[in-house]
């Protein structure tokens, strides 16, 4: 299968590693245009993977049967409408990133549109990525047209298990969406890795009862000790683990929280809730951007 990976971070060069040693070819797409580029894991299944792959061929972006997005969810919509007139318009586009919304952003075209949410633990630290921990993949269409897609499931599943298909994803997304409601944020808060922040259980509390509110009016039925019950499993199970906002804080880039607590507090004015305490933290975090953003003369880089 010809496959296109747009963005390639530590998630992107994970898949990219996958897919090539099951045979496809694979080549990656960077904003910076360049024909090579080397790809570095270490602790990919269990050993050390480090290969060179192809990147930028507009030939292959044409004929590619899967354009696999990975960016940051800020970066999304300016690099699909960039890249969409390139595409074959029967190419599905499978969007692999934090948060939600991003999707209401696209310009109009034909391509079938999935949404996928992952749980694999990765970093990249001086051009090398570190495999934390192995997760789940959970895939499902954003369009009818999608639908008839769900053999993407199989064959990513192959590369990197494991891979679960949804007919109906909005529910799943949602709850990665909690999760990264009170992880992200918070562990900027108290600079902190995932595990600590079982010492905040009364804030995390707080956060979860606002945000299980949204997702009721937002038509995803779960109780609100269930939702506090997951938030708590994950960090448990990625105690070790930077949430990448704090990654990103700590590296003065723009963080996700537009489309992760942003998503939140769009759905919430729309049901008429007033959601305090994310509200709050929605503000923190723009604040700590806010400290080293304004001093540079750059934005956030585009796709354009």
């Amino acid at each position: 299968m010809k496959i296109t990976v747009l963005g390639c971070g530590a998630i992107g060069k994970l898949w990219l590693a996958a897919l090539s040693q099951q045979n496809h070819s694979i080549q990656g797409w960077l904003r910076v245009p360049q024909p090579l580029f080397s790809v570095r894991i270490e602790n990919f299944k269990g050993k050390t993977f480090n290969q060179q792959f192809p990147a930028n061929d507009e030939k292959h972006l044409a004929e590619s049967e899967l354009l696999l997005v990975c960016l940051k969810a800020w970066q999304v919509s300016d690099a699909i409408n960039h890249l969409a007139e390139k595409l074959s318009p029967h190419c599905p586009i499978l969007l692999l990133h934090n948060g939600m919304g991003t999707q209401e952003e696209f310009l109009s075209f034909p391509n079938p549109l999935l949404l996928g949410v992952t749980t694999h633990g990765a970093y990249r630290e001086n051009g090398i990525v570190y495999h934390k921990s192995q997760g789940i993949t959970h895939i499902g269409p954003l369009t009818v047209k999608s639908s008839k897609f769900s053999i993407l499931a199989d064959i990513l599943h192959h590369a990197l298990p494991d891979v679960a298909w949804h007919n109906e994803i909005h529910s799943i997304s949602w709850m990665k969406l909690a999760v990264n409601c009170v992880i992200n944020p918070l562990t900027v808060m108290y600079d902190c890795k995932n595990g600590e922040l079982q010492h905040h259980l009364a804030h995390i509390r707080l956060l979860c009862a606002e945000i299980h509110q949204v997702m009721e009016l937002d038509g995803v039925h779960t109780t609100r000790q269930t939702l506090m019950d997951y938030v708590m499993d994950v960090i448990e199970q990625t105690a070790e683990n930077y949430s990448s906002m704090l990654q990103d804080i700590r590296t003065q880039r723009h963080t996700e929280i537009d489309y992760i607590t942003g998503f939140l507090l769009r759905r919430a004015r729309i049901y008429g809730l007033s959601v305090t305490e994310n509200t709050a933290v929605y503000h923190y975090i723009k604040h700590k951007e806010g400290e080293y953003e304004r001093l540079s003369p750059y934005l956030p880089d585009s796709w354009q």
